[in-house]
């Protein structure tokens, strides 16, 4: 399928496209909601017994929410004569708009919180016991892979081997100021690993073929698209992406129980948001009640009280149980690889390929080119989330 740069027929969706992709450029949700200061906070923290609510510090925001909000809705879009890719493109603005209003209130507390509402959801009654449920299950076989011996550097060592496999070229740094142990930035094409962290075997098994696998191919794919929408990102393209990376990951044969565990606890951990709980009280919760360790009770709960209330993990669980299901009836991935994309906007995918507005994915996860799972747990849990 031919690539169209512009035609006289859809010139004014290129300009449209154009615009939105320098305003989006500015806001880059993971620029700014990672405290700077985790590694003092958590050790205050801890030597207070667990009852010091931590006080966070975040970078300051490069741009001026009020104008970048009026510069996007002054966009033209009734010149788009095509009523899904109008619709589209105005869902778009109303999600970016939602997120600029969010990083606006960064460390305001529930103002942040509600913000973040607009943007990722809450758990759903169905969600939270999708989370129970799983967390019904055992997993404590061990496994000299789940043991923490490798650096930052080591992992550096081992992302570098792991990207032979694909064609694309990005960027490692390292960094304190990390609340997951990695994330991809998308704006920047680059890979973020905490320098202070010890990663197993697993996690960089779980880590590559997440991270690099699924949301580096996404953003490569996205960049090699004729519209910069695909890049920069779909409306609520957080949980299509997220189950993307975490099916590569059960795929692979690198997802534990452990692992979905994780996931489930972070569900319960945003829930704990709903009830208004205190960050100490949400730590108490997954601690003392589920016997979490400390280092990870710590580490799920200041994923989800960052910033005030950030209400996003709970898509990890809900986009994996979307994309299994869409999977295991013979769903198209590769229409889910083509950028920063969601499962919801597939038909308009798929029109825009139709009209020689987009292009099959140029990079395709290779874990998904055969099944290597052999956890049977797991393969009747996700088959029985509801």
């Amino acid at each position: 399928m031919s690539q169209i740069t512009s035609t006289e027929e859809y010139q004014e969706l290129f300009d449209i496209d154009a615009n939105l992709n320098r305003l989006v450029k500015k806001i880059e949700v993971l620029n700014y909601i990672n405290p700077l200061n985790i590694e003092r906070e958590k050790k205050q923290f801890f030597s207070s017994k667990y009852t010091y609510n931590p006080d966070f510090k975040y970078p300051k925001l490069k741009f001026n929410g009020y104008k970048l909000q009026r510069l996007f809705f002054s966009q033209r879009l009734e010149r788009i004569e095509d009523d899904d890719i109008r619709q589209l493109y105005e869902d778009v603005i109303y999600e970016y708009s939602a997120l600029i209003e969010c990083l606006g209130t960064i460390n305001q507390g529930r103002k942040f919180y509600f913000n973040s509402l607009k943007s990722f959801g809450t758990p759903t009654e169905k969600e939270i016991d999708n989370a129970k449920f799983i967390l019904r299950f055992d997993d404590s076989d061990f496994d000299e892979e789940m043991v923490p011996t490798y650096t930052a550097a080591e992992a550096v060592d081992y992302f570098n081997t792991y990207s032979k496999r694909y064609d694309f070229k990005y960027n490692i740094k390292l960094s304190t100021n990390l609340s997951a142990a990695a994330m991809v930035l998308n704006n920047i094409q680059t890979l973020v690993l905490r320098k202070n962290h010890k990663f197993s075997k697993n996690q960089l098994k779980v880590l590559t073929n997440h991270e690099i696998g699924v949301h580096m191919v996404t953003t490569f794919n996205g960049l090699a698209q004729p519209l910069k929408i695909f890049s920069n990102g779909f409306p609520n393209n957080v949980e299509t992406q997220e189950g993307l990376a975490v099916y590569s990951e059960y795929m692979s044969g690198c997802l534990t129980m452990e692992r979905l565990k994780e996931l489930a606890f972070r569900v319960i951990a945003v829930d704990t948001l709903n009830k208004g709980y205190s960050f100490a009280d949400t730590f108490d919760l997954l601690f003392s009640q589920y016997k979490l360790n400390r280092d990870k009770a710590f580490a799920i709960t200041l994923r989800v009280h960052r910033g005030g209330g950030f209400t996003k993990d709970h898509q990890y669980l809900c986009g994996i149980n979307k994309v299994y299901k869409y999977a295991q009836n013979g769903g198209d991935l590769d229409v889910l690889l083509t950028g920063k994309v969601t499962l919801d906007y597939k038909d308009t995918i798929e029109k825009l390929q139709h009209l020689g507005l987009a292009i099959p994915s140029k990079y395709y996860t290779d874990s998904y080119l055969s099944n290597d799972n052999s956890n049977k747990n797991l393969d009747f849990i996700l088959k029985s989330l509801k």
